[in-house]
C-alpha cells in the first residue's frame, strides 16, 4: 500500500518521461508517432555510450599494457550491462518509469532528488566539455604555450568568423539549437546512426594508417603489459579507473529509449546490442592508437593526429579525423542534453505536467541550459577543472552506486546472491575509482600551478 501512495505522490513528476509511454492518456498528443524502432534505440543508446571517452582510452591502455587494457574494456562492458539490468528489473518491480523514480521508490524524494542532481551534474559538465572540445577542433588552442590551429582557421586563416566565439556561436544557432528542440529522443535516431557512423570512420582510418605503418616497418607492435619503474609509475596505473569505469556511461537514457519503444520487451537486446559494438568499438579504437602511436599516445589521442603521421595524405587524414569527431560530438550533445533538460526539470517541478506538454516550460529549460552551457564552455577557463571533480563522482554514483545501492536495499525482495555480490563488487569499485579521480585530479592541478608559478 505505501508503495502504491508513493507512486501515486510522485504520478506527475519526472519518473512520466519526457514524453509518455505510447499507451499514456496523452497518446493524442502524439499523433504519428506509433513507438520507437529497435534499430533506432540501438543509435541512441549507441551515441549515449560512445561521447568524448574514446578519445581518452587509448592513453588508458599505454599505462595498462595492450593485454589487461583490453581486458578491462571487456570487464567494464560487462559490469555496466550487470547494473543496467538490475536497473530495469527493480524498475519493473517497482512499477515506476523512470530511473528516478526507481530511486525514489527505494530511498523516498532524497534518494530521488540526489540521482537527479547527480545525473543534472554529470550531463552539464559532459556538455561544456564536448563544446570546449568542439570549439578546440573548430578554432584551435593552446597547450603549453603551443598554439594548435583548428581545422577553420587552418583552411580558411584568422579571420572574425573563425574565432572561437563566432564559431561557437555559430555552432549553437545552427546545429545545437534544433537538434535540442525536440520532445522525443527518438527523433534523434538518424543523428545518432550519423553520429555511430562518424565513430567507425575514426576507427577505420586509425587502423588502416596502422597497418600501413605496420606493414612498411616504421611501427613496432605495442608494449602487451605495463611499464613499471618506480612506485609513482604503480600507482598511475590506477587513475585508469575512472576513464574505463566511466567509458560506458548511459544509465540516464535507458528509461526516456525504453519508454518509447514499440515493444519495451526489445530493451534487454537493445543494451546488449549497444555495449557489444560500442565495446568493439572501444577496443578496436584503443588497440589501433596504440598500435600507431605506441608511447607517444597522448592523454587525448585526437592531438596526435595534429601532426604528420608519416604517410601520404597525412594532413588530408588528419582533418578528417578532427572534423568527424567535431561533427561526433555535435551530435552526441543533443542525447546527453535531453536527459540533462528531463532531470533538472524534474529538481525545479517535480509536480507538474511532463514538460514535452508544456511549451513555455520545455523551451525556457532548454534556453537557459544551452546559455549556461555556451557561457561555461567561452568564459570560465577554470570549470574544466570543477567538471573534473564533480563529473567523476556523479558519472560513477549514477552508473554504479545508486544501481547498486536498490539492489541492496530490495524493497521488493527480488535481489539474488548475484546481484548482490556485484553491488558490492560496483560500489568498490566506484569509491575507489573515484578516490583516484579525485587525487590525479588534485596532484596535477597542485603541479600546474607549481610549473606556472616556478
Amino acid at each position: 500500500m505505501t508503495i502504491v501512495s508513493s507512486d501515486r505522490k510522485y504520478r506527475r513528476s519526472p519518473k512520466v518521461p519526457l514524453l509518455p509511454q505510447k499507451h499514456d492518456d496523452h497518446d493524442s498528443a502524439e499523433v504519428g508517432f506509433n513507438g520507437a524502432s529497435f534499430s533506432g534505440a540501438v543509435f541512441n543508446m549507441s551515441t549515449t555510450i560512445v561521447g568524448a571517452g574514446i578519445m581518452a582510452l587509448p592513453a588508458a591502455v599505454k599505462q595498462l599494457g595492450l593485454i589487461p587494457g583490453l581486458i578491462m574494456i571487456v570487464l567494464g562492458a560487462m559490469l555496466t550491462e550487470s547494473s543496467i539490468d538490475m536497473i530495469m528489473r527493480f524498475t519493473r518491480a517497482s512499477k515506476t518509469a523512470s530511473y528516478s523514480g526507481l530511486v525514489g521508490d527505494a530511498f523516498g524524494g532524497p534518494g530521488r532528488t540526489l540521482l537527479q542532481l547527480c545525473v543534472v551534474v554529470n550531463n552539464l559538465g559532459m556538455l561544456v566539455v564536448y563544446m570546449i572540445i568542439i570549439g578546440d577542433v573548430l578554432s584551435g588552442t593552446w597547450s603549453e604555450g603551443v598554439r594548435h590551429s583548428g581545422v577553420m582557421e587552418e583552411w580558411f586563416g584568422q579571420r572574425w568568423w573563425t574565432a572561437r566565439f563566432s564559431l561557437l556561436l555559430l555552432t549553437t544557432l545552427l546545429v545545437l539549437a534544433p537538434l535540442i528542440s525536440f520532445k522525443r529522443v527518438d527523433s534523434l535516431r538518424y543523428t545518432s546512426a550519423l553520429s555511430v557512423a562518424l565513430a567507425v570512420v575514426f576507427v577505420a582510418i586509425t587502423a588502416g594508417v596502422a597497418i600501413f605503418k605496420l606493414m612498411d616497418g616504421s611501427v613496432a607492435f605495442p608494449r602487451l603489459m605495463p611499464k613499471l619503474v618506480d612506485q609513482a609509475s604503480f600507482w598511475k596505473l590506477f587513475t585508469t579507473i575512472p576513464i574505463l569505469v566511466t567509458a560506458y556511461i548511459c544509465h540516464h537514457n535507458i528509461h526516456p529509449i525504453e519508454n518509447e519503444l514499440i515493444d519495451p520487451t526489445q530493451m534487454k537486446s537493445i543494451v546488449q546490442t549497444s555495449l557489444t559494438f560500442c565495446s568493439s568499438v572501444y577496443i578496436a579504437t584503443s588497440f589501433f592508437s596504440f598500435l600507431l602511436f605506441g608511447d607517444h599516445t597522448l592523454d587525448d589521442v585526437l592531438a596526435n593526429f595534429d601532426a604528420d603521421l608519416g604517410i601520404p595524405y597525412s594532413s588530408f587524414l588528419d582533418d578528417i579525423v578532427r572534423v568527424s569527431y567535431g561533427v561526433h560530438l555535435m551530435l552526441v550533445f543533443p542525447i546527453v542534453f535531453f536527459s540533462l533538460r528531463l532531470n533538472l526539470d524534474g529538481l525545479l517541478f517535480p509536480f507538474a505536467i511532463p514538460i514535452a506538454f508544456d511549451d513555455r516550460r520545455f523551451y525556457t529549460v532548454t534556453a537557459a541550459l544551452m546559455g549556461f552551457i555556451f557561457l561555461g564552455a567561452n568564459f570560465v577557463p577554470s570549470i574544466w577543472d570543477a567538471f573534473q571533480f564533480t563529473g567523476a563522482t556523479a558519472a560513477i554514483s549514477v552508473g554504479f552506486i545508486f544501481p547498486a545501492a536498490v539492489a541492496l536495499r530490495d524493497t521488493h525482495g527480488i535481489a539474488t546472491k548475484k546481484d548482490k555480490l556485484v553491488s558490492w563488487v560496483m560500489i568498490f569499485l566506484a569509491v575507489s575509482s573515484s578516490t583516484a579521480a579525485i587525487s590525479s585530479d588534485i596532484y596535477s592541478i597542485v603541479s600546474r600551478d607549481k610549473l606556472a608559478g616556478s
